[in-house]
C-alpha cells in the first residue's frame, strides 16, 4: 500500500536525508515501493500519515512486547519529563534497573548502560580484546551486531583466509581481525580456533538470529560453543538485543540454559526509547573505565528518561511471568494458521518460530544458517509483504527479519492475520 502524504513525505526527505531514511531497512528496498510515514502507534496498531490503520508485528523491531503506547511507560516517562531530560550525571535509577538487569539475565554480574545496540557489541569486542589481550573475534554469518567495522565483514573462504570489508569505509586491517563461521556449524568454529591459536578473544552470537530470518539453533550448538570458549579461553558473547527479556525473563540463555560470559541487551530495555548495555562476569566487566583499563564512556548512557522506561517495562515482566505463556500462546495460534493455509494451498514453505519470534520464508528447505535462508525467493516475499500492506498487516519490509510480536494482539487481530496470509498466498498462487 502507498499513500499520498507518506509518498509525498518520502519525496520531501530525498533533500535532506540520505536515502530519504534514518535507517537502511526503512526504505523499503528490499520490497519495492515507498515507505510509509507512521504518525502514530497504540497497543497492535500503527497509524500512517494519512490515518490508515494496520495490525503490526515489528513493534519497534522488538521492543514493545507490551504493545505500543503502555500506559505504564508513559506515566513513568511523563513523571521523569518534569525533572529535566538529561543531566549527564549519576542517578538512582541506574542503579535500580542494573540491580533489577543483574537479577534477571543469568550472565550478568555487573552492567554498563550506553545509548543502542551497536554501542554495546562494540564494546563488548572491545572489553573482550582488553581482557584476553588477544586481537581476533569471530562472528557469525548472518548474525547482526549492528554498524561497527568490526561487524562489516563478508566471509572469506577457509579457516585461515581472513575477512574482507563488506562496507567502504571499513579498512583492510579492521576485517583481518574478524573472523567468520556458518550458524549451527561447530565444526568450522573449531578449525578457526586451531588456526588462530590463542589469538581469538571472543565468540559473538545471536543464540537465535531474528536478522536472517529468524533461525533457531540446533540442539548442541550453544553448548558446543561454550564448551570450546571454556576450553580456549575464549570470551562468549550472546547479542541477545533481540531475544533478551523476550524469549524469557532471562532471554535465550535461559531458556536454553547455556550461560555466555557476556551479554549484549538493547531495545527492549529501554521500553522503546534509544538504549543499549553490555554485561557479564564481574571479573571481565572491572576492565571497563573508570575500574579498568578498557574505555568507553557516552554522556547520555543511563539518560533518565530512558531508565525511566526501561525500569518501568523490565518490572513489569519480572512481576508477571503469565506474559512470556501469553507470548508463547500466541506465536503459537498464528504459526498453527499458517501451517493450516499452507496445507490447504498445497505449499510448502519453511516456518521457523520460537515463542513470539516467527519468520516464514520462502522456500521449501530446512533453514539453519543464512545460506539456507538466502535460497528464499526474495521477490516473493515483496509480492507477499504489499499484498498484506493492502490487507492492513505491517510486516518487517524484508525476507530477513523476525517477526515480533506482542501481549496487545487480540484474537481478532491473530484471526485476521491468518486469513490475510490465507488470502494472499492463495492469490499468489492461483
Amino acid at each position: 500500500m502507498e499513500t499520498s502524504r507518506s509518498k509525498e513525505l518520502f519525496e520531501q526527505a530525498q533533500s535532506s536525508i540520505p536515502g530519504g531514511v534514518n535507517s537502511p531497512v526503512r526504505a523499503f528496498k528490499s520490497v519495492g515501493g515507498n515507505p510509509l510515514f507512521i504518525n502514530k502507534a497504540e497497543g497492535a496498531y500503527m497509524y500512517d500519515e494519512d490515518g490508515n490503520k494496520y495490525v503490526e508485528l515489528i513493534n519497534s523491531w522488538g521492543p514493545m512486547i507490551l504493545g505500543h503506547a503502555n500506559p505504564k511507560i508513559e506515566e513513568a516517562v511523563g513523571k521523569a519529563i518534569k525533572n529535566s531530560l538529561s543531566f549527564g550525571a549519576p542517578t538512582s535509577r541506574e542503579i535500580e534497573i542494573a540491580e533489577l538487569i543483574v537479577s534477571m539475565v543469568p550472565s550478568i554480574e555487573k552492567v554498563r548502560m550506553v545509548n543502542s545496540g551497536t554501542e554495546a557489541t562494540m564494546s563488548a569486542i572491545r572489553l573482550a580484546r582488553g581482557y584476553t589481550n588477544r586481537n581476533k573475534f569471530i562472528k557469525i554469518e548472518g548474525c547482526y551486531h549492528g554498524h561497527g567495522d568490526s561487524f562489516l565483514i563478508a566471509a572469506g573462504s577457509g579457516a585461515v583466509t581472513m575477512g574482507s570489508p563488506d562496507s567502504p569505509g571499513v579498512t583492510e586491517g579492521t576485517a583481518k581481525d574478524t573472523l567468520l563461521a556458518p550458524y549451527n556449524d561447530l565444526t568450522s568454529i573449531e578449525k578457526l580456533v586451531e588456526a588462530n591459536k590463542d589469538d581469538i578473544a571472543a565468540i559473538i552470537v545471536e543464540p537465535v538470529p531474528g536478522n536472517m530470518g529468524c533461525v533457531l539453533p540446533n540442539t548442541g550448538y550453544l553448548e558446543g560453543l561454550r564448551s570450546i570458549c571454556d576450553k580456549e579461553n575464549i570470551v562468549l558473547i550472546f547479542d541477545e538485543v533481540m531475544t533478551g527479556f523476550r524469549l524469557a525473563k532471562g532471554g535465550a540463555q535461559e531458556h536454553f540454559g547455556v550461560t555466555p560470559d557476556m551479554t549484549t541487551l538493547g531495545k527492549i530495555i529501554g521500553g522503546g526509547m534509544p538504549v543499549g548495555a553490555y554485561g557479564g562476569k564481574k571479573e571481565i566487566m572491572d576492565y571497563v573505565s573508570p575500574q579498568g583499563p578498557v574505555y568507553q564512556a557516552g554522556t547520555l548512557s543511563g539518560n533518565p528518561i530512558s531508565m525511566a522506561a526501561g525500569l518501568t517495562m523490565l518490572t513489569e515482566l519480572n512481576e508477571n511471568p503469565a506474559i512470556y505463556d501469553q507470548l508463547t500462546q500466541i506465536g503459537a495460534k498464528i504459526r498453527k494458521g499458517f501451517e493450516e493455509n499452507l496445507e490447504k494451498l498445497g505449499l510448502n514453505y519453511t516456518i521457523n518460530s520460537l515463542g513470539s519470534m516467527i519468520s516464514m520464508f520462502f522456500t521449501d528447505v530446512k533453514v539453519e544458517n543464512f545460506e539456507d535462508a538466502k535460497k528464499s525467493d526474495t521477490a516473493k516475499f515483496g509480492t507477499y509483504f504489499h499484498k498484506m500492506l493492502e490487507r492492513g498487516v505491517y510486516l518487517p519490509p524484508s525476507q530477513f527479519e523476525s517477526l515480533f510480536l506482542s501481549t496487545a494482539l487480540t484474537q481478532e487481530d491473530i484471526d485476521h492475520i491468518i486469513t490475510s496470509h490465507y488470502e494472499v498466498l492463495k492469490e499468489m498462487h492461483s
